[in-house]
Order: structure tokens, then sequence, then C-alpha cells
């Protein structure tokens, strides 16, 4: 499980992050939604050592990783999608595939698992294909992808529908739910579109100007307003 307790970050004068506290379990969707500019990719590249927390704790399976770099976060079972997808243009769909193995070392690291082809089948059919080649969706499917190869038990996703077509978004979300089902992994996504995150949250966090100012279960954030408190 993923604990934040009392997070801080600031940019120059800025107060970045205030005072951030919440968990994210396994087996379950985790939201976190807030308007751009709140702090949320902040707060994601604090909790994956890219830059530091000015106070406040990260635990991890019960360790305070604060401390720790983003390689052995990695190491420690922790996969990030950033914003963007940040896929290698020049490397295949394999290959970029592959350099979610890094964890690995020998053997397990020269073949992609079978599991990832299963859950995104277009990469299998273009695995061939540079990366750069596919199309938004088809690159937001090889970044989770590439996450997944490290088989980690904390998938954090930053906005993973932007600027992706629908029917993309529906199999991506098909994805996120059949890897909570399991049990074994706690997902936290962050996420703009509403609608997306109100069929997939089993908890819900909204941020504002650093803060999260609301919370709740995923099935209370129509009745709670949420979509009024996001809406841009």
């Amino acid at each position: 499980m993923l604990q934040v307790a009392e997070l801080n970050q600031y940019y120059g004068g800025s107060h970045i992050l205030r005072g951030l506290s919440f968990e994210a379990k396994p087996g379950e969707i985790t939201c976190l939604l807030g308007r751009n500019g709140v702090g949320k990719t902040t707060l994601l590249k604090c909790l994956m050592g890219l830059i530091p927390a000015k106070s406040g704790e990260i635990r991890w399976q019960d360790n305070v990783i604060n401390s720790r770099k983003p390689h052995q976060r990695v190491q420690a079972g922790i996969a990030y999608v950033p914003q963007g997808r940040e896929i290698f243009p020049r490397l295949t769909v394999e290959e970029n595939l592959l350099m979610g193995l890094a964890r690995f070392s020998g053997a397990q690291a020269k073949a992609v698992p079978e599991e990832i082809y299963q859950l995104f089948p277009v990469l299998r059919e273009m695995k061939a294909r540079r990366g750069g080649d596919l199309s938004g969706g088809q690159q937001q499917q090889l970044a989770i992808g590439r996450a997944l190869a490290c088989s980690p038990k904390l998938l954090i996703l930053d906005e993973p529908t932007e600027g992706i077509q629908p029917s993309v978004i529906k199999e991506i979300g098909a994805v996120i739910r059949q890897l909570a089902q399991r049990g074994d992994m706690a997902i936290l996504l962050v996420e703009q579109f509403y609608d997306f995150a109100a069929e997939l949250a089993d908890s819900y966090l909204v941020m504002s100007r650093g803060e999260i100012v609301q919370r709740g279960a995923g099935s209370a954030m129509e009745a709670e307003g949420v979509r009024g408190l996001v809406a841009i």
C-alpha cells in the first residue's frame, strides 16, 4: 500500500503541495482529479523521486521511500506512465516494451511478457513498427504496456486519456479495471476527464491549489458534486 502523509513541495517561493495525505490500496483504483496547475503532476514526480519532497512522508509497503532514487522505486515495484507518454519514437514497439524489463536481469529481460500482448493485442500486431509511427492511442497503450512489463505493484498513470480517440479510451479503461480486479496492484490514476474517472474510481481525491479539498468513494462522485469541482 502507498501511504502519503503531510507532503509539502515548493517551487521558489510558491507552496505547490500543501500537506497532502492519502492512501492507494492494492486492488483499488484511486482517482486524483483537479484542474490544470493544481499540483497533480508535481505530486507524481515526488512519488517517483524525480523531485524531492520538501517535507512529509512517502511510505510504500511499510517502508519510507523519501530518500530512494527513481530507479530504486521502480525496483521496489512502482511504475509511472507520465503525461505525454514519453515512449522512444525511434525504437520498435517490442524494443520499447523490453525497456520496461530493466529492473530484471538475464533471461527474465529477454522477452516481452505474454500478458502485455494479451492486454493490448495491437502491440503484438505492431511490435516491429517504430514507436513514433503509432497513433496517439497506440502510443498510450505502449507506454502502459512498458510500465506493466516491470510487474509493478503500484501503477501511477498521469492523464492517460489526453488526446486519445474514444474507442481507445474505452480499451484502456477496461485494462485498468482488469488490473485492479486481480487484487495485487494499487492504481493511482490522475485524470481530468471526469466521466472516465467516475467509471473506474473505487475512491477519489480532488485537488485544488496544492491541497486535497474533497475525498470519498468513487460511487458517490456524482452525488457529492465532484463534476462541478473539476469542470474546466
